[in-house]
């Protein structure tokens, strides 16, 4: 930790925003799509049949995670990609990734 203090409205805004955040992560499908996106850009059609998500299902998760700001698109064709932008999305995702999705022999035990 810094010797840096916020005052209370700062922290209370701080909070706000962290509670947001773990609020749109805190769905399956979402923290899937955001880790698959944490690792490289794609487009609909290959997150479904990464995640076996279903075409309704994965286009309202996506329009959820792009209206908190995670997500931005590029249009290619017929094909929109998606990649992670949040900087503060993708610092959760590694530090999840690191928690959960490492085998146990390298991660720290606790």
């Amino acid at each position: 930790m810094t010797t840096d203090t916020l005052d209370l409205q700062d922290m209370q805004a701080a909070a706000e925003r962290a509670c947001e955040l773990m609020r749109v992560l805190a769905n399956p499908d979402r923290l899937l799509i955001c880790c698959q996106l944490s690792q490289q850009e794609m487009c609909v059609g290959e997150l479904e049949a990464s995640l076996g998500i279903v075409q309704p299902t994965l286009s309202q998760q996506l329009t959820v995670l792009r209206n908190a700001d995670l997500v931005a698109t590029r249009r290619e064709g017929k094909n929109i990609f998606y990649q992670l932008t949040s900087t503060s999305a993708l610092a959760v995702m590694n530090t999840l990734f690191q928690q959960f999705c490492t085998t146990p022999t390298t991660r720290s035990k606790k």
